[in-house]
């Protein structure tokens, strides 16, 4: 057969034996991949008359998308939210361990902080691709400080702040810089919040609603400003009512404008999210969940007091709170854990539950023609499963960053 080299010097390697995740199907076809990214191989047989310089034997394991995490305030006691001199290694620290969790791409976020801390920290966030190193950094996902008192969860209530007469002025002059942010979440409800989703919108920033006590009317007029996401449904919001069912209500609203899709974050560990709530969601609107972990820097720690920026919590179990409160305050819980149980407790299919930590992060942000999914061309970010989703090996670009036999597990 002719050399490879008419079109590439680069090596091309086929995944064999395995089950890919394509088009909402687990499909039994070999995988190929060239310079980090998924080929087509008709075009390779047939245009390119190439073959494989590797095969690789994946033993029947599922091959799925790498997971995209868009809200994780940090892990393995790193938090982003606070402003350290070595604030650069702890991003790359959490970017890494990660990996063994089936994270290929992450959103740091930041709780409500003073403006110092933004000022500090999010010029050393850096958007990067993935790699041996650790997984890709998306940009910045900024939760609050603009948000409701009532609903302030673990935020700390002296930082947080109204939107003043020159609303996104005084966003800017918080944040300091909106170069590296991905997803703003702020309150609905608050005077002048309505020019500020626009503002972002424009901008290319995600806007998600969240930490509100916002009824249904002014949920969707954000929406049709531009807002396209609900942070951690249920938790810091009022509860659904049925004659106001306030953000909630978004995911059966008929007043989303003609082919825009609302997405909702869920915290599926368990705790955050009653298995019932989580159905209710999942069957009013399933191609809106995206599963988030929104880990704190006690995640991969023993229990015991850790932080999230301002506020002292504490672990128990996989409860975490605000010391000597019992007002939860994050998760310690893993990508591939909120995975399982999700697929545990909404008995929906192994590909739903894969594309609620893929696909869907990967359309809110506008990014599925690269990431989320397998289709040709697209990065060759993507993990190897067993039928129990615990995750086997994570590849970045086409390259192994992590597998766990090398471990020794």
């Amino acid at each position: 057969m002719p050399s490879n080299k008419s079109v590439s010097d680069a090596p091309i390697v086929q995944f064999t034996n395995c089950r890919i995740l394509r088009s909402h199907q687990l499909q039994r076809e070999d995988l190929w991949v060239r310079e980090g990214k998924i080929l087509n191989p008709e075009k390779l047989f047939f245009d390119e008359k190439g073959s494989a310089d590797i095969q690789l034997d994946c033993k029947d394991s599922i091959i799925a998308p790498g997971f995209i995490d868009v809200q994780i305030n940090g892990g393995f006691g790193v938090d982003f939210s606070l402003a350290t001199d070595d604030f650069k290694s702890g991003i790359d620290l959490v970017s890494q361990k990660i990996l063994s969790h089936g994270v290929t791409s992450f959103c740091p976020t930041l709780v409500t902080s003073p403006p110092s801390v933004y000022h500090q920290v999010l010029p050393q966030i850096g958007i990067r691709n993935g790699g041996a190193y650790g997984a890709g950094i998306l940009g910045a996902h900024l939760e609050g400080p603009f948000i409701s008192k009532e609903k302030k969860g673990a935020h700390p209530e002296h930082c947080l702040r109204n939107f003043e007469a020159g609303a996104f002025q005084d966003l800017l002059a918080t944040y300091g810089s909106l170069d590296c942010v991905r997803i703003v979440t702020l309150a609905p409800e608050m005077k002048r919040s309505s020019e500020v989703i626009q503002e972002l919108t424009k901008r290319g920033i995600c806007v998600s609603l969240g930490h509100s006590v916002a009824n249904l009317s002014q949920a969707e007029e954000a929406v049709q400003h531009g807002a396209t996401f609900i942070t951690h449904l249920f938790n810091a919001m009022l509860p659904f009512h049925h004659r106001d069912p306030g953000i909630v209500g978004l995911l059966t609203s008929d007043k989303i404008p003609a082919g825009r899709r609302v997405f909702y974050g869920m915290i599926s560990d368990g705790i955050h999210t009653n298995p019932a709530a989580l159905r209710i969601a999942h069957r009013a609107h399933p191609k809106g969940l995206v599963l988030v972990t929104d880990a704190i820097a006690g995640m991969g720690l023993a229990p015991g007091r850790h932080t999230l920026g301002q506020q002292v919590v504490e672990i128990d179990g996989l409860n975490t709170y605000i010391a000597g409160t019992k007002t939860l305050s994050g998760s310690v819980a893993t990508m591939d854990t909120c995975v399982r149980h999700f697929q545990e407790a909404t008995g929906c299919s192994i590909e739903t539950a894969l594309e609620a930590a893929s696909l869907h992060p990967a359309q809110l942000l506008g990014i599925e023609h690269k990431k989320g999914t397998l289709n040709y061309n697209s990065d060759a970010d993507f993990l190897m499963l067993n039928d129990g989703l615990y995750v086997q090996a994570t590849y970045i670009a086409g390259e192994e960053v992590w597998r766990q036999d090398a471990l020794g597990m």
